[in-house]
Order: C-alpha cells, then sequence, then structure tokens
C-alpha cells in the first residue's frame, strides 16, 4: 500500500506550504503528491524534491491522501519528516 510510511510516520506535513518548507530545511525523507491537484499548485515541489533528491510518490486522488493523513478534507501533497 503506498500510504503506509505516511500512516506510520511519527512526524509529517500536510499541505503544499508545510511540505515546501521541510523539502527546504531538508527535513523531508519522503514526498506523496496528488495526481489529481492542480499542476500550479504542485509544479514547485516536484522541482525541490528533484533539486534536494527526495523521493516522490505520486497517489491518484487528494481525498485519499487526505485520509491516509488522518484529515477530513483533500491534501494535494504531504511528506514523511520522521518515521
Amino acid at each position: 500500500m503506498p500510504y503506509e510510511r505516511l500512516k506510520q510516520a511519527r512526524r509529517k506535513t500536510i499541505g503544499t506550504k508545510q511540505t515546501a518548507k521541510a523539502i527546504s530545511r531538508g527535513l523531508a525523507k519522503l514526498v506523496y503528491i496528488a495526481r489529481d491537484a492542480e499542476e500550479r499548485v504542485v509544479a514547485d515541489l516536484v522541482t525541490q524534491c528533484e533539486a534536494m533528491n527526495v523521493p516522490v510518490t505520486y497517489v491518484d486522488f487528494m481525498t485519499d491522501l487526505g485520509r491516509a493523513c488522518g484529515i477530513e478534507v483533500g491534501a494535494a501533497a504531504c511528506a514523511v519528516l520522521e518515521e
């Protein structure tokens, strides 16, 4: 299941802004991005991940990603900080 590391993570970010900060600070171990998120919202995250050598896992739907993070709404991106 693609969300296993996310569900087991002790620390994580939820949302593009928090995730971008974690990547730039070198804290992100793995980033999840929803395929149905608007390209303009997640394009910078993909670029940041490539620059910082952070692996990216794509998931199909924002609603599924939000649920995996334990929230009631969709999430365009999130990151595992500590496992």
